[in-house]
This record gives C-alpha cells, structure tokens and sequence, in this order.
C-alpha cells in the first residue's frame, strides 16, 4: 500500500506472487502487509486520456443515477497506524497533537463525503485503548507499553459518531510485531510470556493460529474493545496465516502433530484453524455487544479458475491455498455481515482484473445475506511506480460506475486516510464529484 502497512506489504507481497509478468505491484509502504497488486487493463467503461470526451459524460451520469441508491451506500476508508502509515503521523507527538491529526482525519472524512472510517486500533498485538490483555502500540509514543496519556479509541468512536460516521475498529489477529526479535517485545507481552506460541517468519512473528488457546487470547483481547465501546463494526484485514515467502517455512509443526489429526493435510488444518478463529469471532462480538457487525477485507482472490472451476478468472495469489483463508465460505456460511475484497487492480489487468473481480464477487455475495463492499487502491492513484492506467485520475472513479452495475455491490471502501487527505492525483476528488454529489447515510 504504498506503504509498509498491511497494504504494503500486501501489495508487495501479491507483486511477486502475483503470476503474471505484467504485475507490476507496487508495494506498500505501510508496515506490512501485501494489501494491493495491480494490473488490468483498459476496459469499455469511462475514458482514458485521449478518449472521447463522451466517455467521461457517461461515467458522471452513471455516478449521478446511483445517486438515491447510494443513500445507505458504504463510503468508508481505512485509517492505518502500523509503522504510522496515516496516523499519528510519527510516533512521539504530545497527546494533543494525536488528537488533534485524528480529528483532522475525521473532518476530512466527513469533506469527502464518507459515512464510515475504519481505524486500525490493534496493528501488531498491541492496542490502541487501555487493553488489560496487551500494551499499548509503540505506534503511539515510540516505546511500546508506555501510556500515551489518553484513549485513541475512545476518542475515535465519540468524535466519529459526532460527525455522523461510523467508526469500524480494525484488528490484526495474528500479527506479532513487524521484526523478528522476541526480546524486543516489552517485557510483559504475552508473547514473551508465551514464546510457544510464536512463529518467527520472514522476518516477523506471528501467533500460531493452530493453538486453541492462540485463538481464545487474541478473540478475548479484541473483544474488550467491543465491550468497552460502541464500535459500529469489528474488521479484520487479509493476514491469516502469513503471506508466502520464498525458501521459508511457517514452523506449525508441533501445533500440527497435536491438533491436525483427522485432516487429509495440514493446508485443511489451517485452514480449520482460521475457520474456527472467524467463526468463533462473530460469536463472541454478537454475544459481547449485539448489533455490532463482523467485517473482513481479504485479499481478493479467493482461487484461480485453474485450480477450481468456482474460482476468478485470475492468475495471482490464492486466498484459500496461500493464505488458507476460505473467504468464499465465510460469505455463504454468513458468518461475516459484511465483505470488502481488496481489489487493488486496474480494469484489464491480465492477472487479475478488477472489471472480472466485481461481478465474480457479485455472485458470490448473491443471496447470502452478507454484504459486499469492494476494497480501492487509492495510493495507487498517480504513483509514478504504478501501471499507465493508475496515472489517470479518472481509473478509480470507472471502478465504482462499473460496480454500480453489479446490485451486491453495496459500496467502496479506499486506502487510505493519507491520500484521502492529500490526493496527489486528484482520483479522490474525481470519485466525489462523479459519485458523491450528496452526503450518504451510514452504511448499516
């Protein structure tokens, strides 16, 4: 994600994994995360530069006939902390300049024209809130455990809901910490505590999501945020189990020879492991505050057409075989309420095009109950490292009138809150003017 946050890495991750020469992701920069891979192609819908101006025409009109049915449309974006990627915008500002960029982040929320923001309140064990279970996130104050003098995510929730949005709390349930040194960790983290628990891999470390008792302590640190505040949504990103890296392996071994009997293999053992994590979630927000919705933004390829013929026609990473993440069962079991592929691609991207993306989700989305809003790579938008179509500043807003043809398609939601601010290419101002004329009303 332009970035070394859970986009970036995303992107950079899904780059090299992504099996098409023309996948040129660029990576993030955001903490770690492979968030977005790119590619596509030009499609039929709207104009690129030198296109007739009739294009452009039919792309606003189209913006302007969803209009009424974007009343209750998701807008949201995602407001990242790991590495402070958008927020703070350095670690070690005084508790009123915290304060004083998130509300700014808030405001510049409400001037685009969203309804939700999605605040990334536990980037690598760690916590944005006074959490009894984990110390608060070096993001903060530069010293990870170290009280920053007030409560991010209270702050967050009231400021929000003040302003009409609604606050999403953003969890990463596996993450350890972004290096790969246990001793770095303060000295009464669980993961110290606990260093069985912990894989090291890639240079990181992760909880090891084949342990029940890993699963019970990261749903029972989460769930104190949902019980102390009135989020409006818990989300989850894309990392499971952790992005492939070549030569490594992920060392679940001893969890697997106690846990894994009874599966053909350890890829349906994990993903087992990640099934029960996201089912037993849902169970435990509904329980500790009814009415709050599950949310997940998973990587956006479920599988390849070539590996399964219920898959994309894509050739790129796989959610279910890389990540053993069953993202297609968690919308048709409904135990999500809403999900949010990050389709950080072009229209006509070879390897995975987003024209192909919005309607294979669509279907999937058809009839269960679960809700579909599409992930946007706004950081792509006028990075020079990116593909031609992601120099044109109308590629983003071409996405949304392609999903307005698609009824599942119940919103967007961009990465993120920096280039929703700062706008480089001026995408985001686009999107508002072809698809924002009014105000939306929360999601929900």
């Amino acid at each position: 994600m332009g970035r070394v946050t859970r986009r970036a890495f995303a992107a950079a991750a899904l780059s090299a994994l992504v099996m098409s020469g023309e996948a040129a992701a660029a990576p993030g920069a955001a903490g770690q995360r492979p968030r977005g891979r790119d590619g596509r192609d030009p499609a039929p819908y709207g104009s690129r530069a030198g296109e007739p101006a009739g294009r452009t025409a039919r792309t606003t009109a189209a913006g302007n006939a969803g209009e009424a049915a974007a009343a209750a449309e998701m807008r949201g974006m995602w407001l990242a902390t790991v590495v402070n990627r958008d927020w703070p915008s350095r670690a070690g500002l005084s508790a009123a300049e915290q304060r004083a960029e998130l509300l700014a982040h808030l405001d510049q929320a409400v001037r685009s024209r969203l309804n939700t923001v999605i605040f990334q309140v536990r980037p690598a064990a760690d916590a944005l809130w006074p959490s009894p279970h984990e110390p608060w996130s070096q993001y903060l104050t530069g010293t990870q455990g170290k009280d920053p003098g007030w409560d991010p995510l209270g702050t967050a929730v009231a400021e929000a809901h003040a302003r009409g949005l609604e606050l999403h709390a953003w969890f990463n349930p596996l993450r350890v910490a972004t290096h790969g040194d246990l001793s770095r960790l303060v000295a009464n983290h669980p993961a110290r505590r606990r260093p069985e628990w912990v894989v090291s891999y890639g240079g990181k470390l992760y909880y090891d999501a084949g342990l029940p008792e890993v699963r019970s302590f990261v749903q029972k640190a989460m769930l104190d945020a949902v019980r102390k505040y009135p989020v409006d949504a818990v989300h989850f990103d894309d990392y499971f189990y952790p992005y492939p890296v070549a030569g490594e392996t992920f060392d679940d071994d001893a969890a697997f020879e106690r846990y894994g009997g009874g599966f053909a293999g350890r890829a349906d053992w994990r993903r087992d492991n990640i099934d029960r994590l996201v089912r037993d979630m849902a169970a435990g927000i509904k329980k500790a505050r009814p009415g709050t919705r599950f949310g997940i933004s998973p990587f956006g390829v479920w599988r390849n057409a070539s590996t399964d013929p219920l898959g994309s026609d894509t050739r790129a990473l796989q959610a279910y075989d890389d990540l053993y993440a069953d993202t297609r069962k968690w919308v048709r079991e409904r135990w999500v309420d809403y999900i949010c592929p990050q389709l950080y691609w072009h229209i006509g991207f070879a390897a995975a095009d987003y024209a192909k993306l919005v309607p294979w989700w669509a279907e999937v989305a058809r009839g269960s109950g679960t809700r579909l809003y599409i992930g946007e790579a706004l950081y792509r938008a006028g990075n020079p490292s990116q593909p031609a179509p992601w120099q044109d500043p109308a590629e983003l807003s071409r996405h949304l009138t392609l999903a307005r043809e698609h009824p599942q398609v119940k919103g967007h939601v961009f990465f993120a809150a920096k280039e929703v601010a700062t706008d480089p290419a001026g995408a985001m101002a686009r999107v508002i003017a072809d698809h924002y004329g009014q105000p939306a009303n929360p999601a929900s």
